[in-house]
């Protein structure tokens, strides 16, 4: 079986002059070795294929894959990390995490939160704000967060994202409106404790790895995990496992909220604990990092007991499980060797 690796690296886009911020969701080439050896170790053949551009060279050489893994964030726009899963589409090339759509969706948080709601599950009162007038109107109780609406990785979260009053929020807004060039997020201020959620699977078969407490450290950005904070988590965050029934609840939103968008192969959900302890769902990242030591899920990995190797092992089963029987490869080697998981 030969495995293609789509992804975009940091350095690539540092050289044609974007700044470290811009390409903060971007991966270095330690991740893309680590999970090339760990295909490697499974058994897989790998073909590192590279960005969009590459993509599509490739493609129009006739190259093709038995599977694309596939962990390209792609530029510009509410779609751009729909630009590879689409492209893939069109050539039938079968591949690993979301499709089109939820990339979309998920990557504009606004929509997304409104897909939640209308499950019923719990997330903060929000506001989607498109410019200073809309800031100004926001019909929400202080304290608020603001936010961009479609950044990863903390890109434009700081500690002036959590603001007081009207007059702090539309200036914060003037801010990110300006610098992001996108809408801004306005929350309910969640003052509880924040998790993220790891899960592994896709739709029934979806089932939560672990639930990972955020706490800051002394020397963090005070009250926010924020860019900073996450770029230095190894000196400013500390991270464990947590499974008291706040914990167990938020695993339960999480793998709600995950199913309701359409994930699949992997992800990670973000939650918050409001006053009373109730967590609600804040995001959902259906393209995790997959840095072995410094993304989130890999850390909740680790600390659950799961190596990286069996982390992308049980990706691709449950890629391979979409794939038709005719291929041979349905179910992928892990799904003979083990019974289904719920």
């Amino acid at each position: 079986m030969l495995v293609g690796l789509t992804y975009d690296l940091r350095r690539d886009y540092l050289a044609m002059g974007f700044s470290e911020e811009e390409v903060a969701e971007f991966d270095s080439p330690a991740t893309v070795d680590a999970i090339e050896q760990a295909l490697r170790g499974l058994g897989y053949r790998t073909d590192r294929i590279g960005n969009l551009k590459s993509l599509v060279e490739r493609l129009a050489q006739g190259a093709r894959w038995d599977l694309v893994f596939n962990i390209a964030e792609g530029l510009n726009g509410f779609g751009r990390e729909s630009q590879v899963p689409a492209l893939l589409d069109y050539f039938s090339v079968p591949y690993t995490f979301a499709d089109p759509l939820t990339l979309a969706l998920t990557l504009h948080k606004g929509m997304a939160k409104r897909v939640v709601r209308d499950q019923g599950l719990p997330t903060p009162g929000f506001a989607v704000v498109e410019n200073e007038a809309q800031a100004a109107a926001v019909d929400l109780p202080f304290p608020l967060f603001a936010k961009p609406v479609a950044e990863g990785t903390g890109r434009g979260v700081t500690p002036l994202s959590k603001v007081e009053d009207r007059a702090r929020l539309v200036a914060v807004c003037r801010e990110l409106l300006a610098r992001y060039q996108q809408p801004v997020l306005v929350e309910t201020f969640l003052p509880g404790r924040e998790f993220t959620v790891g899960v592994l699977g896709t739709g029934p078969e979806a089932r939560a790895l672990g639930v990972m407490e955020v706490e800051l450290l002394a020397q963090a950005e005070a009250g926010v995990y924020s860019y900073v904070n996450k770029e230095e988590c190894e000196s400013r965050v500390r991270y464990f496992l947590a499974d008291d029934a706040q914990a167990r609840r938020a695993a339960e939103v999480a793998l709600q909220a995950y199913r309701a968008l359409g994930c699949r192969d992997a992800g990670r959900v973000d939650l918050r604990c409001d006053a009373k302890g109730l967590p609600h769902f804040l995001e959902v990242n259906p393209l995790a990092g997959l840095h072995p030591e410094h993304s989130d899920l890999p850390i909740l990995c680790s600390l659950a007991g799961v190596t990286f190797r069996e982390l992308i092992e049980g990706v691709v089963d449950s890629a391979c499980r979409r794939l038709p029987p005719a291929s041979g490869l349905a179910g992928g080697p892990w799904a003979q060797r083990q019974p289904a998981r719920s």
